[in-house]
């Protein structure tokens, strides 16, 4: 478990987080279940991490409360500071860097094709120059499967195997903060003050109001396959689209 700082967060990478409540441009509920939470400042994280060649300290520490992951307060030599996800067994007054000579240890960033079969990484560039996309939450890694000319094939958690380009950036190391599953809300009003607002089952309601509901008694669901509130099917049927852009990098399919 990271030990935290627990000093006030840096201002000037805060900015209020507005609240939705679930609500769309209209005013109409589109996300079910949101609403009531406490005020909440979001931390801008540094997922570009493209100060290249420049070192910089880690300062703090800090709980961010819009993610999964602790978040690390970086100084550069040149005095700007920036957040970026905290990796597992980075510590405060630890070195990173970003460049294709930085060190295969915990918060350096380096492209893919600079990086030995094994190499545990997050934080990846779908595209390069585009920012992390993949792997960014608490206790998630991939690792570097193999490499094939102008790709290296990197092995995700959910067990997909996908080509990234040689030139992708990602940081080196685990997400830190891998407790995080086995971590429980406990009562009704942290969830509330998370933004977290009640569900009732769809066994419970009435046939008008959700597809399992209605039936004399626990029925169940009553149905061959379990329904969304809006009748579509939640199990089994594929949603992805069948000519995706991205269809040619996947080299095997997740489980």
């Amino acid at each position: 478990m990271q030990k935290l700082s627990f000093n006030q967060p840096e201002k000037r990478l805060l900015t209020i987080l507005p609240k939705k409540s679930g609500r769309d441009n209209t005013g109409q509920v589109s996300v079910r279940h949101q609403g009531g939470r406490r005020k909440r400042f979001y931390r801008q994280i540094d997922f570009k991490r493209d100060k290249i060649g420049v070192s910089a300290r880690v300062r703090a520490l800090e709980y961010d409360p819009n993610r999964t992951a602790n978040v690390a307060l970086l100084q550069y030599s040149d005095g700007e500071k920036r957040y970026i996800l905290a990796p597992l067994g980075l510590n405060v007054g630890d070195l990173v860097k970003t460049g294709n000579d930085a060190d295969l240890k915990p918060g350096n960033v380096l492209p893919v094709g600079y990086m030995p079969i094994g190499t545990t990484v997050h934080n990846l560039e779908i595209a390069p120059g585009m920012g992390g996309k993949l792997i960014r939450s608490a206790g998630e890694a991939a690792f570097v499967f193999a490499k094939e000319k102008d790709f290296v094939h990197i092995k995700l958690p959910s067990g997909e195997i996908r080509k990234l380009a040689n030139n992708a950036m990602a940081t080196v190391g685990q997400v830190g903060r891998e407790e995080w599953r086995t971590l429980h809300i406990g009562t009704a009003g942290r969830a509330r003050r998370m933004g977290k607002r009640p569900e009732v089952r769809g066994t419970a309601q009435n046939p008008r109001s959700h597809p399992h509901g209605g039936g004399e008694g626990r029925s169940g669901v009553g149905m061959k396959s379990p329904k969304s509130p809006w009748g579509k099917r939640t199990l089994g049927k594929k949603t992805r689209k069948r000519n995706k852009f991205s269809n040619k990098f996947i080299v095997k399919r997740r489980k």
